[in-house]
């Protein structure tokens, strides 16, 4: 009865809605950030091969500002900078890893349009980043709003912000999960329980910048997950394969999570079907959480993939952070 209770409540808390947690509005600041190193697997401390990953390190992370958490998506430097953005439109930059940080670590609101003050503080549900890093600008893609917003360098200020039908025809409480560019220019956005017909997910790939007005409609395509999971992030490798982070809720294992990757066509066509083929699996007695951001930097021919997990601001979760190196 008390696994069901615990599998209710997260569940819960897995929807995009108000929260007695959810940090409210504070200024930008510094951040004091504690990573404590973990084992990949409590059963064997040794392990270090996961599928086509090798386990380079973890953390959990800690920190004591009230809006340090809720990370839905994130972006990763070779050097061990991070930047995350929390479910609650909330920055956070930190370095973890040897070495010194070549910045600050801070945290701070994402900035906001003029038009936008009026808005609660909790209807900024931001589950999905992406960067261009020739321009140095950034997206975000927000789940309560249905809305993909552009930012200038830095996150200095908001360029521009579209509402997509294609995107408002998703559930409200499931939709613009996982958001990637492409090398190219263009952009892939998947909606966690934005169902078709045949049970895989609806995926909107866009020609080009998907919060500009110009920009045309996007091709319809079908993500296929493994069995049983939601896509909860997405990363490109190239133009032509991207990563996509998957998690699943059981009363058996409670958090899983599985990493697979995805090619598109040479010419994509609406109906195409994107199919997930997994690379690894985080179930206990690995590491495992509420995993929905995901990563890609390079360590000389490597290519690293970091994980991080939404602890929903909840005492009883964590704010794991993981680095491999892909094969």
């Amino acid at each position: 009865m008390r696994r069901i209770l615990i599998v209710l409540l997260l569940a819960i808390l897995l929807l995009p809605a108000p929260h007695k947690n959810k940090p409210e509005l504070f200024g930008p600041g510094p951040l004091l950030v504690n990573a404590q190193p973990l084992p990949l697997s409590t059963a064997d401390p040794m392990l270090r091969r996961l599928g086509r990953l090798t386990y380079l390190g973890g953390w959990q992370l800690r920190a004591r500002h009230s809006g340090f958490g809720g990370i839905s998506s994130l972006l990763a430097e070779p050097d061990g900078q991070i930047l995350a953005l929390s479910d609650s439109g909330t920055l956070m930059g930190f370095h973890i890893g040897p070495g010194k940080p070549a910045r600050h670590p801070f945290i701070a609101p994402l900035p906001i349009r003029p038009q936008d003050r009026d808005k609660p503080w909790w209807a900024w549900d931001s589950e999905a980043m992406a960067h261009d890093p020739a321009s140095d600008r950034y997206w975000v893609g927000f789940e309560l709003q249905q809305m993909i917003c552009r930012y200038s360098p830095g996150f200095a200020r908001v360029e521009a912000c579209r509402v997509w039908p294609e995107i408002e025809a998703w559930p409200e409480t499931g939709s613009i999960e996982s958001l990637a560019r492409l090398p190219d220019g263009r952009f892939l956005a998947i909606a966690e329980m934005g169902m078709t017909a045949d049970g895989s997910h609806d995926a909107l790939l866009f020609g080009g910048d998907p919060a500009d007005s110009a920009t045309r409609a996007p091709i319809h395509l079908r993500y296929v997950p493994p069995r049983g999971y939601r896509p909860t992030d997405a990363v490109a490798l190239d133009d032509r394969h991207m990563l996509v982070l998957n998690r699943r809720l059981t009363l058996q294992e409670l958090f899983t999570a599985t990493l697979a990757i995805i090619e598109l066509p040479d010419h994509p066509r609406p109906g195409d079907r994107l199919k997930a083929h997994s690379l690894a699996r985080l179930a206990p007695p690995l590491l495992a959480d509420n995993f929905e951001g995901l990563a890609i930097s390079r360590e000389g021919r490597r290519r690293i993939v970091w994980i991080a997990s939404d602890d929903n601001h909840e005492f009883f979760q964590r704010t794991l952070l993981l680095k491999f190196a892909l094969d």
